[in-house]
């Protein structure tokens, strides 16, 4: 998951992590996002809570679990809160919306909103159009799922984003920052990946800046072992110190599949059957 801090024009935030709030049950170990509580500038408080779920992959489940986390919500706080689904998957078809029940006398009917990231495919001059960075996100996102398998296209549009990133006119730390999410996402073979920075670099020179430096790469790959580390640890607990080596041991294609396949384990052994079949 991802932790998501949402900002409110005219006020302060105070975040709350949801990890305290939800607890292990029937449906196992449950992740959730941030939460965000705000005050005006003038000091007065309000509550404004706003669950967002990012859900890479469909899961029969996944609507119970978020009438789950809202209820744990209100159960803390006695206080209703906003349910948001960012939906990631690759599946025209699953829109989960609300998760009901009907028994004798006692019913629910619990609706949450959601936005299904494929729907943008054809908005594509919408997200060209925008300049807020998360339409930058968003084409990564669908670019990475349309070019699996598809490395050289890959390439191309890999430049191509990262190059909008300076044609936006954004300030270097912004330029950084989403170059980072693309770099983690838009994984290359080594052999590309070297083609692809050379021809950054060039890039860069024509343009007479340069943001990016070798040691920044190197820490990104470095930043991406400790992420899926970390999320392995979040999926089947702690790492005998012989499975992290393995796991940092990895290329960055490797990562990458490791880092989708992850989404599905429950335990250490499917992390073990999965580095078995990938030495």
């Amino acid at each position: 998951m991802l932790s998501t801090v949402l900002e409110s024009n005219g006020s302060r935030e105070g975040v709350v992590d949801f990890n305290q709030i939800v607890r292990n049950a029937e449906l196992g170990r449950r992740y959730a996002d941030k939460l965000v509580k705000v005050w005006l500038l003038q000091g007065q408080e309000i509550w404004l809570l706003i669950h967002v779920e990012i859900q890479a992959k469909s899961e029969d489940t996944f609507a119970e679990r978020m009438f789950s986390y809202n209820l744990r919500i209100f159960d803390r706080f006695a206080k209703p809160a906003i349910s948001l689904a960012i939906l990631c998957d690759t599946s025209p078809k699953w829109r989960p919306n609300q998760y009901s029940f009907n028994y004798p006398d006692t019913s629910l009917n619990f609706k949450f909103g959601t936005v299904k990231l494929l729907d943008y495919q054809n908005r594509w001059t919408e997200l060209e159009a925008s300049d807020n960075p998360f339409a930058t996100v968003v084409m990564v996102h669908l670019k990475t799922q349309q070019t699996t398998q598809k490395n050289e296209e890959r390439k191309t549009w890999k430049f191509s984003l990262i190059r909008r990133l300076y044609e936006l006119g954004l300030q270097e730390k912004d330029i950084r920052n989403l170059y980072r999410f693309i770099d983690w996402v838009m994984i290359l073979p080594e052999a590309l990946e070297a083609e692809f920075w050379q021809d950054f670099q060039e890039f860069e020179q024509e343009r007479t800046m340069s943001y990016i430096t070798t040691g920044e790469r190197i820490g990104y790959k470095r930043g991406q072992q400790e992420l899926v580390l970390r999320l392995l640890q979040r999926r089947v607990g702690e790492l005998p110190e012989e499975v992290t080596k393995e796991v940092q041991a990895l290329s960055r294609e490797q990562l990458e599949s490791l880092g989708e396949a992850l989404l599905d384990f429950t335990e250490i052994d499917d992390l073990l059957r999965w580095l078995r079949a990938h030495r």
